[in-house]
């Protein structure tokens, strides 16, 4: 599989995470916006197995996107909005 940073499901991915109190349920653990949301939440919201929604997760947080937190067992994700905004700035130059 060709993985690229730009996929339908991972920018779904991304806009999630701007509101997530708005697209993803209360979780048992961590604040949604200042912790983040777990694979698991983002897998549901995908209708996708937990494995791959792991992918997505991990390739975003690979090139900088997504911040990782841990509590307890889980592994929570977020937006990293600097980066975010260096990456926008980097395109609007024309890279």
């Amino acid at each position: 599989m060709l993985r690229t940073p730009v996929s339908e499901k991972r920018l779904d991915i991304l806009e999630w995470l701007k509101d997530p109190a708005a697209h993803f349920p209360p979780q048992p653990h961590g604040d949604l916006v200042e912790d983040g949301v777990t694979a698991d939440a983002v897998a549901a919201k995908l209708g996708v197995p937990r494995a791959v929604a792991c992918t997505h997760l991990e390739l975003l947080t690979g090139i900088g996107l997504l911040r990782t937190r841990r509590i307890r067992r889980r592994t929570y994700y977020r937006r990293d909005e600097i980066r975010i905004a260096e990456v926008a700035r980097m395109f609007e130059k024309g890279w």
